[in-house]
């Protein structure tokens, strides 16, 4: 099949007065030239994933780039066959990245150094260098660079505290940090140096851009990369060493690369799920959720027809 869309991933930190107005006008445009995803505006900036046609893209790559906020904004561009994503939404936000400090970071003012992938690989092979995983656990157990630091966390505003207790004897080591995009590392880096951290990296244009690379290839990543859209994970090395997998059944514990939602839509629970876990436990992740009668019909349509297959197979 010929891929027929583009997907768009791109920030940018910057000031800007009337977020919701900004935000307002962003909608209307965007309905008008047909693209869907999701776009944040807040008064430290923008950050959006979104998808369309060659042509509609190019229309709003162009558009942003007219304003003289983002100018030199990077958009990282993904080439897809399907459409990942179903509506536009534009939001203005009070903050891109969620920390809720009193006395926030300013990522346009401060942030680590930032490293292109090949010194990022080079660093990465170092002696007594401590990797940290920018992202969420879940985002983490499907897939992550070889050594690094699991964040046992659930949502960035933990992050805080977590380097704090966690790091707060370390502000003398060499630090590495890395998230999807590269957006979520601006403000963690900016708020290790403001906390005293003396030689903090990040990863520039984050694993996307890592995995694009012709010279790294996306080496020394193991497993998948999770990403906020309808593909949920897409692969980062394209080495002769690239299909690892790293990621476990949340239920048999089994080697396994795939993410499902709970069934159940008061639980909604997103886990990692092998095809013989999903039947035996009907598409939840638990037996309290097994008994729920408030189930996605799309969900059990699938579960019908992988029961079906399995039959199939078995006979």
């Amino acid at each position: 099949m010929e891929a027929k869309y583009r997907v768009l991933l791109y920030y940018k930190f910057v000031p800007i007065e009337n977020h919701e107005q900004l935000a307002a006008e962003h909608l209307k445009f965007c309905k008008e030239i047909g693209v869907l995803g999701r776009i944040l505006i807040a008064p430290e900036g923008i950050n959006g994933t979104l998808s369309g046609t060659f042509e509609q893209t190019e229309a709003y790559m162009n558009h942003l780039r007219s304003d003289e906020h983002f100018k030199d904004i990077e958009f990282k561009i993904d080439i897809v066959e399907q459409q990942p994503f179903h509506k536009i939404f534009v939001r203005p936000k009070e903050e891109l990245v969620t920390f809720r400090l009193e006395d926030d970071v300013k990522p346009y003012e401060m942030t680590g150094k930032h490293l292109s992938p090949e010194e990022f690989y080079t660093a990465l092979k170092e002696q007594d260098v401590i990797v940290i995983d920018g992202r969420t656990d879940y985002e983490y157990d499907i897939g992550h660079f070889h050594n690094a630091v699991r964040p046992p966390l659930t949502s960035f505003r933990e992050f805080p505290d977590w380097i704090r207790s966690e790091f707060g004897d370390k502000k003398d080591k060499k630090i590495l940090t890395y998230c999807t995009g590269g957006i979520r590392c601006e403000k963690l880096t900016a708020f290790m140096v403001k906390e005293g951290f003396i030689d903090v990296y990040q990863l520039d244009g984050g694993i996307v851009k890592y995995g694009k690379d012709d010279k790294v290839k996306g080496a020394l990543w193991e497993g998948l990369c999770y990403v906020f859209d309808e593909r949920i994970t897409v692969p980062i090395n394209h080495t002769d060493e690239g299909n690892m997998i790293v990621g476990k059944c949340y239920h048999c514990n089994e080697p396994c690369q795939r993410y499902i939602n709970c069934a159940n839509m008061n639980c909604n629970l997103q886990h990692i799920c092998c095809d013989k876990c999903l039947v035996e436990h009907k598409h939840t992740c638990s037996k309290e959720c097994e008994k729920s009668e408030h189930k996605k019909k799309e969900y059990m349509e699938l579960l019908e027809r992988m029961e079906q297959e399995q039959v199939q197979t078995a006979s």
